[in-house]
């Protein structure tokens, strides 16, 4: 008998240039994967093996820029990929350059990000946290596909909830285990977190998004599990149950082959070596595994940031998670090599628009960012022995982890964008992207001191994409940020003898609760911000409500 190989995931459509593209996806047995597009450009690649599933990231090659070109997938010469009766529009590469297909010149980027989703309940269920923000964005690029459409798409962390799981996959999990044993009711390996995978990126207007969007990702805790990397007592402690090892090891994995392959342009992984190990080998389980175990051992044995270039847009996706030094003494954000990484590529220079993508938010609510620096002086003992246990307690039950909580980290990145965004080759902007909190704003530094950049910087947070926001965080976050919690939150820096702030800065927009999603519109050295929060319709259908829209700045030119 002859068997057909099936699409089990995908298509993603990952990494697109004026001339290449790479699509990602699963089967459900080896085979050939290719991609044919409907000008003759097209590729294909032999699937790989990963604990029995196989993956496939094809190069396309051929494309013309400034163009709109519609593809298919096809597993050993069999299509898979429009799926028959389909409601959508019909997959497409769009490549940059030249004019582009809505009239506007070929510089304009659109880049549209958010985080935090739980997986969408099936159509027809009721969700009780209100309508996901990307199955709006895809139902309204499908029903209009010449409109302007985001030309990257950035997921900030928690594509998937380790830990937190519906009420299907629960039910899954315990037909395959007792829930009992640890880790109950939170997935236990790697077959487990393709299940979370599956059941996220099989959404139909999420699955047909994600193959006509080209799309950028980076883990947060969640995507193995809540407050992960916290402090070195925190990774003892989770280092000492005996589920642990494996739980991290498959989160590592699963997120290399799901998320972080797609993140690296052709160039970079021709260069890979794990990803030529993990081809070349019948099956390249152990080599994977091994390089999760160097990875969770050491942050320095991986790197999990990285630089993508859209024109002169220039994105660097730093790993807030993995690459933490976590010793009191020493504790940094980003161990030495990943922040000279960052120094270099932020310092390159040549870009008119500078996007830094971290999960974490660098400027908070100022209540919660003296919360978090007082924590972390109360940890390395600036109050003793006592308070330093307290610290570590209340480090936990908070979640106090962000950038905040790592001071010397915090004030090194300011003055990183400060350095970047001053002198002739200065960027118009410097913008950090942001998830994680569960609410929307904007922000803007000042250095009161003087040496401030040229360019305008803003922290600009999206979150959640699609995901809960009770009372307690709405009225934590807006009391965060009033007046009254300021002023509480330098008493909290006064009792730390933290020093003075090398800048302060403001909310200029927000806070805004829902599942949203955020745009910038950069077009040479102009950029424009838009906040689109999903909405359900009398009717019963999901739209945007458009909750903010503004103009960043303005180029020389007045456009």
């Amino acid at each position: 008998m002859i068997t057909v190989a099936r699409l089990r995931l995908g298509p993603l459509l990952r990494y697109v240039d004026g001339a290449s593209a790479t699509v990602w996806v699963e089967a459900d047995r080896p085979c050939t994967a290719e991609v044919r597009c409907a000008d003759g450009a097209g590729g294909s690649a032999r699937t790989f093996q990963i604990a029995g599933h196989h993956y496939a990231l094809v190069p396309v090659t051929g494309l013309r820029p400034g163009t709109d070109t519609a593809y298919e997938v096809t597993l050993d010469d069999s299509p898979v990929w429009p799926l028959p009766r389909s409601p959508f529009p019909a997959s497409t590469i769009r490549t940059p350059g030249g004019d582009g297909p809505d009239g506007t010149v070929g510089d304009t980027v659109r880049v549209t990000f958010g985080s935090c989703r739980w997986a969408a309940p099936p159509a027809g269920e009721h969700d009780p946290v209100g309508p996901d923000a990307l199955d709006t964005l895809a139902a309204r690029i499908a029903a209009d596909p010449a409109a302007p459409r985001p030309d990257v798409l950035l997921l900030l962390g928690d594509q998937v909830y380790a830990d937190e799981v519906s009420k299907t996959t629960r039910r899954w999990l315990a037909a395959r285990r007792d829930l009992s044993e640890p880790p109950g009711d939170q997935v236990a390996d790697y077959e487990e977190y393709t299940h979370l995978y599956y059941e996220s990126w099989l959404d139909p207007e999420v699955r047909w998004l994600l193959s006509t969007v080209p799309s950028c990702m980076i883990f947060d805790d969640h995507d193995v599990i809540d407050d992960w990397n916290t402090s070195a007592s925190w990774l003892a402690g989770m280092r000492a149950t005996p589920w642990w090892r494996e739980r991290v090891l498959s989160g590592l994995m699963s997120y290399w082959v799901y998320q972080h392959l797609g993140n690296l342009p052709p160039a970079e992984l021709e260069r890979n070596e794990l990803f030529a190990t993990v081809r070349a080998a019948s099956d390249g389980t152990d080599a994977l595994r091994a390089f999760a175990a160097a990875a969770d051992a050491d942050p320095r044995a991986a790197r999990w940031s990285y630089r993508r270039d859209f024109g002169r847009v220039r994105l660097l996706m730093v790993d807030t998670r993995a690459a933490r030094v976590l010793e009191e003494d020493e504790r940094a954000m980003l161990d030495p090599e990943e922040a000279r990484w960052l120094r270099e590529q932020a310092l390159e220079g040549g870009c008119d628009h500078l996007l830094i993508g971290t999960s974490l938010p660098w400027l908070l609510p100022h209540l919660i960012h003296d919360a978090e620096g007082w924590d972390a002086a109360l940890c390395r003992g600036e109050r003793g022995p006592r308070w330093a246990r307290f610290g570590e307690d209340l480090r936990r039950r908070a979640d106090l982890e962000h950038w905040a909580a790592f001071p010397s980290s915090f004030d090194a990145l300011a003055a990183l964008i400060a350095e970047t965004g001053s002198g002739e080759d200065a960027p118009a902007t410097v913008c950090v992207l942001s998830g994680d909190v569960h609410h929307a704003y904007v922000a803007e530094p000042a250095w009161p001191e003087g040496g401030g950049p040229d360019a305008r910087v803003l922290q600009l947070t999206c979150s959640p994409v699609h995901n809960s926001i009770p009372a307690s965080i709405r009225l934590g976050f807006r009391f965060g940020w009033s007046r009254v919690g300021r002023a509480l939150g330098r008493r909290f820096a006064r009792h730390g003898r933290l020093p003075r702030a090398a800048i302060t800065w403001r909310r200029t927009g927000g806070p805004w609760f829902g599942n949203h999603v955020m745009t910038l519109t950069l077009r040479g050295r102009a950029a424009s911000l838009q906040l689109d929060r999903a909405q359900r319709s009398r009717l019963g259908a999901t739209t945007f409500q458009t909750v903010d829209s503004r103009r960043l700045i303005q180029s020389p030119s007045g456009d």
